[in-house]
């Protein structure tokens, strides 16, 4: 009798047990589609993640994010994100939109540094103010490469893409796993590991440009922002930062308080002139290593919020300002009609020795990791 009441107990912890583990079970789904054909041939996949609130699709050209859907405060969904309808139209993708940036996220000066005593040479792709740079990775940067997708055990996306030694004048073969995951808590989650065979510099960055009221057409400018940032990086004309970290008391950089991206965009005030708006990197108040707030955007009449957290040293925010092209469904995206949040490494750090190091070495092991959290205020 004393075996049977054993064995009842046993069978009882075991059910309890069960049933608890299934009650704790991740309600996202991941589904995997052909999306289209590069001009190669080759095949490429993308992948849909759902909790039931969120849905979020990425793919394995650029590993990019291709769209964000999440309701406002009235129930109604929509896409918070730039970007286009079909392979063909990210194929064109000259702004970025949605990518896996690297390697070298941000501005490097004149496209040159120096590692280990050597120099070495970089594509100068973007030029503001006639000052010519290197622009997220080159010519063709992680943006415009094909990853290899696969959905992970634990219900992510895991793109793999290996950088050889030279590329965009690069030096050591780099293997690079960009990891997607959807959360029970409607955090979008995009985290990054990368080694290499020989010392590179690396800043590898998420570029997606985010529009909270679901109509692509308006401004942000309306949009309330709070950047976790006492100070920020002020540029030379060519937009490379100077060395100095300026406090944003006082000025329109900041954004410490909750504060309409638009409201101070007519202010007499030099980093505004050379950005033409906001494009420059704010030093968040915590140091690289450890998880930390970036920023939080509400749209105040979608009652969208957008949570950022990183462990990473900056946050760049580009306000949208010269974007001027057609997206999906035809849409026009004009000047300011959507806002960009790269948590990043420091701009032209490479040529700055006081700027926290993006060198990785081998036997070393690169980090970044960057949370997209959605709500709604009511």
């Amino acid at each position: 009798m004393k075996t049977n009441v054993s064995l009842i107990q046993a069978l009882a912890v075991s059910f309890l047990a069960v049933t608890h583990s299934s009650a704790m079970e991740s309600k996202t789904e991941v589904k995997e589609e052909t999306y289209g054909r590069m001009p190669d041939g080759r095949e490429l996949k993308i992948y849909t993640l759902t909790n039931g609130d969120v849905k979020a699709r990425v793919t394995e050209y650029g590993a990019i994010l291709v769209s964000l859907e999440t309701p406002d405060k009235n129930g109604k969904t929509a896409d918070l994100t730039h970007g286009y309808d079909t392979l063909a139209g990210w194929l064109t993708n000259t702004s970025f939109f949605g990518a896996t940036v690297g390697r070298f996220g941000n501005r490097i000066r004149d496209g040159k540094f120096s590692l280990d005593g050597k120099d070495y040479t970089l594509a100068t792709n973007n030029s503001p103010g006639g000052i010519p740079c290197a622009l997220h990775g080159g010519l063709k940067g992680f943006d415009k490469v094909v990853w290899d997708g696969k959905i992970t055990e634990d219900k992510g996306v895991e793109f793999t893409y290996v950088s050889k030694d030279g590329e965009e004048g690069y030096p050591g073969e780099l293997t690079v796993h960009v990891t997607y995951s959807l959360t029970d808590e409607n955090e979008l989650k995009w985290d990054v590991k990368a080694t290499t065979d020989a010392p590179t510099i690396l800043n590898i960055i998420q570029h997606t440009y985010w529009n909270l009221s679901g109509d692509p057409t308006t401004k942000i400018d309306d949009h309330i922002l709070t950047l976790n940032a006492d100070g920020y990086l002020p540029t030379d004309a060519g937009l490379i930062p100077t060395g100095k970290i300026d406090p944003v008391e006082g000025t329109p950089m900041d954004f410490t308080k909750p504060t309409p991206i638009g409201e101070r965009l007519g202010a007499d005030f030099e980093a505004l002139k050379l950005g033409g708006g906001y494009d420059h990197a704010w030093v968040l108040k915590k140091g690289e290593g450890k998880i930390h707030p970036a920023a939080r955007v509400v749209d105040p009449k979608s009652g969208r919020t957008m949570e950022i957290t990183t462990d990473k040293p900056a946050v760049q925010f580009y306000g949208g300002n010269f974007l001027n092209t057609v997206g999906k469904n035809g849409a026009a995206y004009g000047n300011r009609s959507a806002l960009a949040l790269e948590t990043e490494g420091f701009p032209d750090a490479p040529n700055q020795s006081d700027f926290p190091s993006t060198v990785l070495r081998p036997g070393e092991t690169y980090g970044h990791n960057m949370t997209f959290k959605f709500s709604v205020e009511k």
